[in-house]
């Protein structure tokens, strides 16, 4: 049985199509995880004050962008290779980047557009005409809201949720929420809503992916420095938890649940600088090339979905260093992916081992493998090895595949490579497996 690297089905018994083992991802979050790479952008009144968290008392006219462009953003994300931008439509401040119902602390309240702005509305337009998925973040911690800390706050939360999913903006293909919980004006802490938080947007949006510490289609990475863990299930436990302080434990946040109920893979958040709004400052301090393909490396190639936030300044627009170092990103991403060195390699199936015979020897360090994750995630150990003069060395083993996994290795050498599937639940199903050199 020959079959071609890039579009092989392997299996590792002769029977036929294996059935869905244990929970599979939606047709939504399988789109999700096709994306892979998307922008984050973090833009409000922070971005005129320097500060990472405002305090929700800032004047209204602080938020006063010069030459706000969000085609500007949409052209980087897209040329940068990413596929969809979520935009913090809301952070702890309370300030609405949308002409919201729900606040006195919005857009609407600014001398900026003559008080008729939307930023939303912008960004979701520029999106659809790039081609980009539109995707917010709308903080549930209301630093300013009146309402914050009593029962009456959900309510006025769930009404701005409507606005945002009522298709004035279009599809939202990513909302993001976070667990961040304070004091309010009245010195209580809120008890949010959850259960309604979500059901109001799956009414709504039915498609749309819901991000948090328990999903529920999408979950938080553990930390904010671009590393997924190694062994990464995109199977989660998530009955008696809720996001924030009501969390799994961050390991299991990185590791996921072996056995986990329901379907709920991992997101990595990170930023090119080292804060997540805008400053001068910083701008000496960007994120190499280099750095992100490690990020990408660990994200990406972790069974994970890369969010990486390049935040607009204060005219409203990505910097030139910011968008320069996307693409030095991507003309790197493109130097290595862009050339399977096991493209045209003869491969067959000997029991568990896919064996892989190239036409010559070749120089490789990175190996990618993938799951059909439609069938669910079954792989729990492999290993790689190739043969040097008729002896076998193991390059790299590890636990979970998912839907990509990268590993580099130490550079080698080899015409004759095999991969064996040491354990798995069901009968495991690989997409891919290719070789690069970095």
């Amino acid at each position: 049985m020959r079959i071609h690297s890039y579009f092989f089905l392997l299996l590792l018994t002769v029977a036929c199509q294996p059935k869905p083992y244990g929970p599979v991802p939606t047709e939504a979050q399988l789109r999700w995880q096709q994306m892979e790479y998307n922008l984050f952008v973090h833009f409000g009144p922070n971005t005129f004050s320097g500060v990472e968290w405002g305090s929700g008392a800032e004047p209204e006219d602080l938020f006063n962008p010069t030459e706000l462009d969000c085609r500007q953003w949409a052209a980087t994300a897209r040329n940068a290779g990413m596929k969809g931008i979520i935009v913090t439509a809301k952070h702890h401040d309370g300030f609405c980047l949308w002409p919201s119902q729900t606040s006195t602390h919005t857009v609407a309240q600014t001398s900026w557009r003559d008080g008729k702005g939307d930023v939303l509305k912008e960004l979701s337009e520029a999106c659809r005409e790039y081609g980009l998925g539109f995707g917010v973040y709308l903080s549930p911690w209301d630093r300013n809201h009146p309402l914050y800390g009593t029962p009456a706050y959900n309510d006025s939360y769930v009404a701005a949720l409507k606005e945002i999913h009522d298709g004035r903006y279009g599809p939202v293909f990513e909302h993001w929420f976070d667990g961040a919980c304070g004091e309010g004006p009245t010195g209580k802490r809120q008890e949010y809503d959850w259960p309604t938080f979500f059901g109001t947007i799956r009414q709504l949006s039915p498609q749309t992916i819901l991000f948090s510490d328990i999903g529920p289609d999408c979950r938080w990475v553990g930390n904010e420095q671009g590393r997924a863990s190694e062994t990464a299930w995109s199977r989660l436990n998530t009955e008696g938890f809720t996001p924030g302080t009501g969390a799994p434990p961050i390991d299991t946040l990185q590791r996921g649940n072996v056995h986990g109920a329901a379907w709920v893979p991992v997101e990595t958040d990170v930023s090119i600088r080292p804060g997540w709004f805008w400053r001068e400052s910083e701008t000496a301090q960007l994120k190499s090339a280099e750095a992100l393909f490690d990020i990408w490396l660990t994200s990406v190639g972790r069974n994970s979905v890369l969010l990486l936030n390049v935040p607009a300044d204060t005219r409203g627009r990505i910097p030139s260093a910011d968008s320069l170092r996307l693409m030095e990103f991507r003309a790197l991403r493109e130097r290595v992916f862009g050339n399977d060195l096991a493209q045209d390699a003869r491969q067959r199936l000997r029991g568990n081992t896919l064996d892989i015979k190239l036409p010559e020897g070749r120089t490789f360090n990175l190996i990618e493998l993938r799951e059909d994750i439609s069938l669910g995630q079954r792989v729990h150990s492999f290993q790689v090895e190739a043969e040097e003069d008729g002896h076998w060395t193991v390059l790299a083993e590890g636990t979970t595949i998912g839907y990509k996994r990268i590993l580099p290795v130490p550079e080698c050498s080899s015409r004759h490579l095999r991969v064996s599937i040491t354990g798995a639940y069901a009968k495991p199903v690989l997409l891919n497996a290719a070789l690069y050199r970095q």
